[in-house]
């Protein structure tokens, strides 16, 4: 038997098809992997069939006595559907990630009795001090095969960046020089792949084979639909969306905008649910069965569910704002029609696109300032990620991406128990991440060029990827006409409009103090005592919700001046307040002092008084300067920042009555805490925060 003869049986059985054949490219790759025991980077569209090369050289490799393969791959759908895909061609394949580590114990004594195939590992478990220090370098000695998915996640100028998938370098060092190593991606441009390349070569010029395809799926049809505002936006995919043909997924790029859509679009009578990174597991798994049976219209996510979800006939795929780069987009509207020969993809661009793009842009580059503050803070004993946050000023998301990013520069180490200075020396790479923002920056650019192009849309993809098969399609609404309905019933705008205006989110109570706050002076820890608690406030809205959460944000950016409330926010306040369900009316209204917004909240704070004929009993004042807390820093830090600065001295409070909590934005909610405790200390017998926005 030949390579060919055994690569084509092995594929038939993974696809359970007899009549199944390779396409180009896919049996030179298996070669090169088993016969020749390279390294090799595909670069495919999605959909060509880049996990047969993998499964097909695992299934050849185990039956020459190799050991068993890893896979690095990024998200837990992915895995699931792999895990599926393997089990159909008797390829024995198990995952170790933070959903099943009730069976992390099984899966080890499977390895050490050789009944694995594949093993796949996200790039995060790669650096769990036990995986690492235990069971790694034994894995690595004796694997068959290294396979790294949606490997332009390895690079900094990759769409999707995870600093841990650049430890992989690290981990293709350390391998034999005769195991073979597969990176795949669907999406890299000669950029990425050059990049890629060089990291999959270790320093070995020229073993790296590229094996790239032409990336137009000609099933797609592309198109761009302006539209003014969200209201707009929701009522025509809420009129349109039985239209589209089959199942598919509309993607947000916010959290509350995926939610806020999928309950107008129930409303709308479409079985519609909500996908994003604070789905439980198990209702994520649920959901992708339903999607891929066609027992849903439609999910709406996040870029949670992307890379790597498999399902063939997924007839359209919809996104409302846009990802900042054409490369992303590509990645996500290749979701849609691998296995059908028309499916429509419809890109609904918004205003708020480019603050989206520029906080996630910001969030992932570590500044010089914050570097510096954790390596001072880090020493030779282990700290936790928890007492880290009482010693930098970094919310825990910031902080574990920074030291993730410090552990692959090798200036830090995670152990058992949290995390130590390796003692190396590190200086911060200014000219890289330089780099890294420009070559953003320029993303974002070509992605609104991509909205405004009278060109051939898919051919703007095709090139954005550096594609050299790029040409027109044919297809798309610049090619052949637009394809897609551009009217919007006013009465659904109507409908949408009521729904989006919905008013009112809950502000819930401070319970807990912030770890770490007694080492900063704060004489607090654990509960608050009953006497400190305050009511369950209330908020206009969320910064990020799709009704009222575009006007807030223009009203509250930065930027924008201090004025006046304006009367329709006001009027939506009182809604809020004529809606609340407290359990005793406030007899005063006060405001929160504010170095920036002054002029805003008293008139807020007023305004709410006169309409509910309640006297305004003043501003809080400060003890000292006004403190200057960042909205990047932690709660511990937060506390510090406002403890003990406030004053009542001066307000005319009421005797043993509720106090309203006038404040603009509610963000860690240690300013209203605070402030609210020193107006129960003066004698208010509660208090009930209200703002006009919450953060998130």
């Amino acid at each position: 038997m030949t390579t060919a003869t055994d690569a084509l049986t092995s594929l038939r059985a993974l696809v359970g098809r007899p009549e199944a054949g390779f396409h180009d490219g896919q049996f030179e790759a298996i070669r090169a992997l088993v016969d020749d025991h390279r390294r090799a980077l595909v670069v495919q569209r999605t959909g060509w069939g880049k996990s047969a090369v993998y499964f097909v050289a695992t299934m050849l490799l185990r039956a020459r006595g190799a050991g068993p393969t890893i896979l690095v791959s990024p998200l837990l759908a992915l895995m699931r559907d792999q895990v599926a895909a393997a089990e159909r061609a008797g390829v024995r394949a198990v995952t170790i990630n933070s959903a099943n580590r009730h069976e992390w114990d099984d899966v080890a004594a499977r390895l050490r009795e050789d009944s694995v195939d594949v093993l796949l590992v996200s790039p995060e478990r790669l650096n769990n001090p036990e995986f690492r220090d235990t069971q790694l370098p034994a894995l690595v000695d004796r694997s068959g095969l290294l396979v790294v998915d949606e490997a332009h996640c390895i690079s900094d100028w990759g769409h999707d960046f995870r600093p841990d998938y650049r430890r992989l370098r690290d981990l293709i060092a350390l391998l034999p020089a005769d195991i073979p190593v597969l990176a795949t991606t669907a999406t890299a441009n000669e950029r990425v792949v050059a990049d890629v390349v060089e990291q999959l070569g270790a320093g070995r010029e020229g073993e790296v084979l590229t094996i790239r395809g032409p990336l137009a799926r000609r099933s797609l049809r592309l198109g761009v639909l302006p539209l003014p505002d969200a209201t707009t936006r929701l009522a025509w995919l809420a009129g349109h969306l039985a239209d589209l043909p089959g199942s598919g997924i509309v993607y947000t790029l916010t959290v509350s905008a995926a939610e806020d859509t999928a309950r107008v679009l129930r409303r709308a009578g479409h079985e519609a649910y909500a996908y994003t990174g604070q789905t439980d597991t198990a209702e994520r798994e649920d959901l992708e069965g339903r999607l891929k049976r066609n027992e849903l219209k439609v999910l709406v996510a996040t870029s949670a569910l992307g890379m790597g979800f498999d399902k063939p006939d997924l007839g359209f795929v919809v996104h409302l704002g846009a990802p900042s780069s054409p490369v992303a987009y590509y990645q996500q509207v290749g979701r849609a029609g691998r296995a059908t020969d028309n499916a429509d993809v419809l890109l609904l661009p918004g205003p708020e696109d480019r603050a989206i793009w520029q906080y996630f842009a910001t969030a992932s580059m570590p500044s010089r300032e914050k570097a510096a503050a954790v390596l001072e803070a880090l020493g030779e004993s282990a700290q936790s990620t928890r007492v880290l946050e009482s010693r930098v000023d970094l919310r825990a998301s910031t902080l574990e991406l920074l030291l993730k990013v410090l552990d692959v520069d090798g200036a830090v180490r995670r152990v058992s128990g949290g995390w130590v200075s390796t003692g190396a020396p590190w200086a911060y790479d200014e000219e890289r991440y330089a780099r890294i923002a420009a070559a953003r920056e320029a993303e974002q650019a070509s992605m609104l060029e991509y909205e405004s192009t009278s060109g051939c849309r898919m051919e703007f993809l095709q090139r954005a990827l550096d594609d050299p098969d790029a040409g027109p399609c044919g297809r798309c609404d610049n090619c052949a006409g637009v394809w897609f309905p551009t009217e919007v019933d006013d009465g659904a705008a109507g409908q949408v409009g009521s729904l989006l205006d919905r008013v009112g989110v809950e502000v819930e109570p401070r319970k807990l103090w912030p770890t770490g706050a007694d080492r900063l002076g704060i004489p607090v820890r654990g509960k608050l005592a009953a006497d400190q608690l305050l009511e369950p406030g209330r908020a206009l809205a969320r910064l990020t919700d799709l009704g009222w959460g575009g006007r807030l944000r223009d009203l509250l950016a930065d930027d924008a001046p201090d004025q006046p409330v304006p009367p329709a926010v006001l009027d939506a306040c009182v809604r809020v307040l004529a809606d609340w369900d407290w359990a005793s009316r406030p007899a005063a209204v006060v405001a929160i002092p504010s170095r920036r917004r002054p002029v805003f909240i008293e008139s807020l704070a007023r305004g709410i008084a006169t309409v509910g004929r309640l006297p305004f009993a003043g501003t809080l004042g400060w003890r000292g300067a006004a403190p200057a807390g960042s909205p990047a820093g932690n709660s511990a830090f937060r506390l510090a920042s406002v403890w003990e600065r406030f004053s009542a001295e001066g307000l005319q409070l009421p005797p043993a009555a509720p106090v309203l909590l006038v404040d603009d934005l509610v963000d860690s909610r240690w300013t209203i805490t605070v402030a609210g405790q020193e107006l129960l200390r003066s004698g208010a017998s509660a208090v009930l925060p209200f703002a006009a926005a919450l953060r998130a």
